[in-house]
């Protein structure tokens, strides 16, 4: 780690170091947490905090539904009192006006988790708390309205300011190569002898973030091939037969795989800056670099096209038509991309590059996507542009070959259609 990170991990790891019987409180869990937000001792407080997260870390899932509630609602805010902060601000605006609506409209429940963060280890196991959460509370207004909270907490904490980009190679140390092996969405690594395949070999990279105070846990990684030209099959990316080459005779830097590792920071974003850093760090330390692209899966595109009703003729052709059509119209009602991949890549500012046909002919590839892949460009010129319109108008940013085979699938839809 840079010297910057070493000092952030000691700003957020390194704290004061307390004794306390953490289980002589036979309290109830729920009064605990009023307690620990009333509290003013540092002492006192990080015991009570203590003793919270381990209880919590115990409790079965129905005593975790329990917990949640009494976040939501017994720690929700007055909406009587935010009404009557709003009037006297309205009246009186200024300082002490303002702070008062601004103390009301903060729900005691978020200066209950600001506090359980305090304790040593308490971030990894704030973020263990939401994923509960998000499985929990799944169609609970309340439960959903308590993940706001937490979600506007980790936003500042997990920002990109606090976030250590760090390469993982070969030489990484065991247990971060195993959180890897097990974080890996994408393609699936089956050994270790597959994960030395992709990090040892010179014409490949990988790089994740990490946040100082949860050094050991990756947050989102991104694997890359360095190639010449183009890739059209992920087989023959990940092939232990492949050609291996120098990384200086490299043209194109290829994302194939980007996984986020911590379902507690959901609807987090990271990946965007994860590609722009790495881009923009492997364009000077490899200037030969031309190229930055992704090999990416199409995961809707055979439930979409089912849906269309088209009789497919097998070809390649086709299946390359059809996915240029979905990657370009189909979208969700707020005009986005019904596509995650595509939604997570367009609004990075990528452009829809090129499709291939049978670039994945795994079982979950031919099963999502008929075993076509897409290339998503990052022209390094142009991706703050293509941001910037696809934020404002949702403008799919395509090459003139997507959009000439978007509308070659057009036309077959009509025709089929009419009949």
């Amino acid at each position: 780690m840079t010297l910057l990170a070493e000092l952030l991990s000691t700003v957020f790891e390194r704290r004061a170091v307390f004794s306390g019987a953490a289980g002589d409180d036979a309290r109830p869990t729920a009064e605990l947490a009023s307690a620990l937000v009333g509290t003013a001792g540092e002492t006192s407080g990080r015991t009570i905090a203590r003793l919270i997260l381990d209880r919590y870390a115990a409790m079965e899932d129905a005593d975790k539904i329990a917990f949640f509630r009494h976040l939501a609602e017994a720690m929700d805010i007055d909406p009587a009192q935010v009404r009557t902060a709003l009037q006297r601000y309205e009246d009186e605006p200024g300082q002490q006006s303002y702070s008062a609506f601004m103390s009301a409209v903060e729900p005691p429940r978020q200066e209950l988790i600001r506090r359980l963060n305090m304790l040593p280890g308490g971030t990894g196991r704030l973020v263990q708390m939401r994923a509960d959460l998000l499985r929990l509370g799944k169609g609970d207004p309340a439960l959903e309205a308590l993940d706001l909270d937490f979600r506007h907490l980790f936003a500042s904490w997990f920002n990109r300011g606090f976030l250590v980009l760090r390469p993982i190679s070969w030489e990484s140390p065991a247990h971060i190569l195993e959180k890897i092996i097990a974080y890996e969405a994408v393609h699936a690594i089956d050994s270790w002898d597959d994960l030395r395949r992709r990090l040892e070999p010179a014409d490949r990279r990988c790089f994740a973030f990490f946040h100082p105070a949860m050094p050991d846990e990756p947050l989102i990684f991104v694997e890359i091939a360095l190639t010449k030209g183009v890739a059209s099959s992920i087989q023959t990316l990940l092939s232990e037969e492949r050609e291996v080459i120098d990384a200086e005779a490299a043209d194109t830097a290829v994302f194939y795989s980007i996984s986020n590792c911590q379902a507690g920071l959901a609807h987090i974003s990271f990946g965007n800056f994860l590609i722009k850093q790495v881009a923009a760090d492997l364009a000077l330390e490899l200037p030969g670099l031309k190229t930055f692209m992704t090999l990416s899966p199409i995961p809707g595109l055979m439930r979409w096209v089912s849906a269309q009703d088209v009789g497919l003729d097998g070809s390649d052709d086709q299946l390359r038509a059809l996915a240029a059509r979905y990657l370009i119209a189909a979208k969700r009602p707020d005009g986005r991309p019904v596509d995650p991949v595509a939604r997570f890549h367009l609004g990075n500012g990528a452009q829809v590059h090129k499709v291939h046909a049978q670039a994945d002919q795994s079982n979950k590839g031919l099963q999502q996507s008929g075993g076509v892949m897409v290339n998503y460009l990052y022209d390094l010129d142009k991706v703050s542009q293509n941001h910037e319109r696809y934020a404002a108008t949702q403008k799919v940013a395509a090459s003139s070959e997507i959009r000439s085979l978007a509308a070659t699938a057009e036309k077959t839809l009509a025709q089929e259609s009419s009949r």
